[in-house]
C-alpha cells in the first residue's frame, strides 16, 4: 500500500505533513530509507539534508546547530524519527530530547515545525516529549498517528530487539516556535 502523493495546482507535491517546497532536515536517518522515500515522493531533493551519526559528516543531534554544514541553513521541518540513545535509561532518552529539540528550535524558519517520531507505549511515555518541549519555549501543535504503512518504503527499525516503529503504536509529535492562537 503506497501513500499517496498529493499534487497541487502550482505543482507543489505533498505526503503527510511534508510537501516539496519545504526545506527538510532528516536528523539521525540510520539506513536514509525515510530520506528515499521522500525523494522518491518529491522528484529533486535539493531542498532535503538527510544526515546520520554512524557517517563521516557525524551530525549529532546534540550539536547539530553548530554543525558546519547546518549552521547556516533554516528548515522548514526538522525530523527525528524514533530517536534512541541505545541504552534503556529513560533520563538519557530525555536528555537527547531536550539537546535536539534546543539545537532544531535555533535551526526552524519562522514558521517551522520540529517532527520527533515515537512509540506511545511503556518506557517510551516517560521521555515526556511534549513537556520537554514546552520547557524548550515550543508549542504543541498536534499528534498524529505515524505507521509504517504511511512511508511503505521505510525499513523498521529496532532498538534492543525492539521495533521503534509498529502498526499504530507511533506517534508523530508536532512542535513549532510560534504561539498556538
Amino acid at each position: 500500500m503506497e501513500s499517496k502523493v498529493l499534487v497541487d495546482d502550482r505543482g507543489e507535491k505533498c505526503i503527510k505533513h511534508y510537501s516539496s517546497s519545504h526545506k527538510i532536515l532528516l536528523v539521525g536517518e540510520g539506513d536514509f530509507s525515510f530520506a528515499a522515500r521522500l525523494a522518491e515522493a518529491f522528484g529533486p531533493a535539493s531542498n532535503m539534508v538527510a544526515t546520520s551519526l554512524d557517517l563521516d559528516c557525524k551530525v549529532d543531534a546534540n550539536t547539530m546547530s553548530h554543525h558546519p554544514l547546518l549552521n547556516v541553513k533554516a528548515f522548514d521541518r526538522i525530523v527525528f524519527n524514533c530517536p534512541h540513545a541505545g541504552l534503556n535509561y529513560f533520563m538519557l532518552h530525555q536528555n537527547v530530547i531536550k539537546a535536539f529539540l534546543k539545537n532544531a528550535r535555533d535551526m526552524l524558519t519562522e514558521s517551522g515545525q520540529i517532527h520527533v517520531t515515537h512509540k506511545t507505549s511503556y518506557p517510551y511515555t516517560m521521555w515526556e516529549i511534549t513537556k520537554l518541549a514546552e520547557e524548550g519555549g515550543l508549542q504543541l501543535v498536534e499528534e498524529v498517528p505515524f505507521t509504517k504503512w504511511d512511508y511503505p518504503a521505510i525499513k523498521i527499525k529496532k532498538h534492543m530487539g525492539i521495533k521503534a516503529i509498529g502498526h499504530s503504536l507511533s506517534e508523530n509529535v508536532v512542535l513549532s516556535n510560534l504561539p498556538m492562537p
